[in-house]
């Protein structure tokens, strides 16, 4: 049975997972007042690197949302690193108290990954899109050829994200492929070549695998 904590997180949950079990247990003895500290630690750890299992629903039509969190921005932008062109952003904003493991919103092979050092300002920034360190991991739709972007954005707490994947590698919809450590941003680009109906709004909770964040209409599909 597989234990449901994401395997991107078992460097932390080591590192600091163990202690906080020692100090628990050595709490216990010596000084039973501290004992809510390293459980707060570790419930904390345990909580923010849980991954558990979920069903996604297929479609080559369909772009699933590749993160937990809230809508933040839905609005036109150029997508300048993979997509060149004008495109629509679906942006979604993750707290720590989200899951943090992305899942890829198609079926399809990556064909391009960039990794851009910077910032750190709060994902919630609208000047972190341009500025912060990010991953942008560049899609085709397996069956129409249909190209999307996704970014994973670093955040203010957020300082390390995890693209575990390279060009050539095909994706199932809702596959993991990654996340980012602790608080942070997703987007997912849609060219204006493309009939994209969005189908949440901002503000809305969305679940990565889950929620279908919109659908595309192309010949082929």
């Amino acid at each position: 049975m597989r234990i449901p904590l994401a395997k991107y997180g078992l460097r932390e949950l080591i590192i600091f997972g163990i202690p906080c079990v020692v100090g628990t247990v050595l709490s216990i003895g010596l000084f039973p007042w501290a004992v809510p500290v390293p459980l707060f630690v570790l419930s904390f750890l345990l909580n923010f690197f849980r991954d558990p299992n979920r069903y996604t629903s297929q479609g080559d039509e369909l772009i699933i949302a590749p993160a937990d969190g809230t809508v933040s921005h839905i609005v036109p932008v150029f997508e300048e690193s993979y997509l060149k062109c004008d495109s629509m952003k679906v942006s979604i904003f993750m707290s720590v108290l989200n899951v943090h493991v992305n899942r890829v919103p198609v079926h399809g092979r990556v064909e391009f990954i960039k990794h851009t050092k910077g910032r750190f300002l709060d994902a919630r920034d609208d000047e972190c899109f341009s500025s912060n360190e990010n991953n942008v991991m560049g899609l085709s739709i397996v069956r129409s050829h249909v190209k999307i972007a996704v970014k994973q954005i670093a955040g203010k707490i957020a300082k390390r994200i995890v693209c575990a994947c390279q060009v050539g590698d095909v994706f199932e919809q809702g596959q993991r492929f990654g996340m980012i450590k602790f608080g942070s941003r997703v987007e997912v680009f849609v060219p204006d070549s493309v009939k994209f109906d969005v189908l949440v709004k901002v503000g809305e909770k969305v679940t990565a695998g889950k929620t279908v964040l919109g659908k595309i209409y192309d010949k082929d599909l």
